[in-house]
């Protein structure tokens, strides 16, 4: 495990009340009734933020592990450090950017074996030979990988292969190409990997510090870990571990364009680029560079009395345990959280109904 990083300052959030945000007063209340009713359950934190300020911010305690090290029971707070899981990737797809914009990796359009030349053999089969950039970003690489049906705690999972594997970058470019490269999205924590070493690679920092001086540190975050393996290698695709109040400051960021208190982190184009809807995953979500996007649909009550419909486009970043952040640019609305269901079949259930049935169901 790496050591945690502090941030020699720590950005502070403005608050609001609710009813200054547009929501109903009872938004915490809300909360809580679910919590009460067992409708959620192992929700470690949850943070809303909208125009840039919070408007709530609850900590509460349940069960966590760190990358599967198991922590006991936790009493969550403001300076807690949370697994992101694989919201690590989005965070992955934001460093890219900014590598991209200092020069350090190549564009989405290069070939994406020119940047592994010591793995130049593999270049013969046709199906790499077409492989650029952009299908690790969009996760379109076509190769035969599962995450999705075996779960983590099976070895034949395919970032558990790769994670055991000798060489992590040989197993994940060695996979067969079995669908046409841009075609089809197959998750794959083996090309955020990829896309983790060219940054390693080309700004000559670890993963980790190159977040911190180039994102971390510019927000004014604090503490974080980036675990690795035994070779120091980071976990690029789930290893991240920040406080969740700082993973709503990222998607304040995304919210901004990459711009925040008047100061250029991620250049605004590549934010458009990694919001753009490339690839559908299902058929309801669609997948960019790194990030989620869809709409969400919700029930308003009316001055009428009766409801009425909305609809608003989102843009996400998922881990495993329910970890999740949402971004609704038409809302200037985000809302981050933290949770301990790792590995189980609904393990999304919880965090979906704190959106939906506290938040979104509190807009007025």
């Amino acid at each position: 495990m790496a050591p945690s990083i502090s941030s020699a300052q720590s950005a502070s959030w403005q608050k609001q009340s609710p009813e200054a945000a547009g929501f109903a007063p009872d938004l915490s209340a809300r909360l809580d009734r679910l919590f009460a009713d067992k409708r959620i359950w192992n929700v470690h934190a949850v943070l809303v933020a909208r125009h840039g300020k919070l408007l709530l911010e609850r900590y509460f305690d349940g069960s966590d592990h760190a990358r599967g090290r198991s922590l006991g029971v936790v009493s969550f707070g403001p300076d807690t450090l949370h697994d992101l899981r694989s919201v690590s990737k989005s965070i992955v797809g934001l460093l890219y950017g900014i590598a991209l914009a200092q020069g350090k990796v190549p564009p989405p359009e290069a070939a994406l074996l020119q940047a592994f030349p010591a793995y130049a053999d593999l270049g013969s089969d046709p199906g790499r030979a077409k492989w650029t950039v952009h299908h690790a970003l969009t996760m379109t690489m076509g190769t035969d990988w599962d995450e999705l049906s075996v779960p983590y705690t099976d070895p034949t999972n395919s970032e558990i292969e790769m994670d055991r594997a000798v060489d992590r970058y040989r197993y994940v470019l060695g996979r067969p190409v079995v669908f046409e490269p841009g075609t089809r999205w197959v998750y794959s924590g083996g090309a955020t990997a990829l896309l983790g070493h060219m940054i390693a690679q080309g700004t000559g920092r670890s993963l980790h510090n190159f977040a911190r001086e180039a994102l971390f540190e510019p927000l004014g975050l604090g503490p974080s870990e980036w675990l690795t393996d035994d070779k120091g290698d980071a976990f690029a695709a789930s290893g991240l571990r920040l406080r969740p109040r700082d993973l709503a400051r990222i998607g304040q960021l995304v919210l901004q364009g990459g711009e925040i208190e008047g100061k250029r982190i991620v250049p605004q184009e590549w934010i458009a680029r990694t919001t753009t809807p490339y690839v559908s995953c299902d058929e309801v979500r669609r997948y960019g560079y790194q990030w989620y996007m869809g709409d969400m649909g919700f029930s308003v009550p009316s001055a009428a009395r009766w409801n009425r419909n909305r609809l608003e486009r989102y843009q996400g970043a998922y881990g495993n345990g329910g970890q999740r952040l949402w971004v609704f640019p038409g809302m200037d609305l985000l809302v981050a959280v933290t949770a301990g269901n790792y590995d189980t079949p609904d393990q999304w259930v919880p965090s979906l109904r704190v959106l939906r049935e506290a938040v979104l169901a509190s807009v007025v």
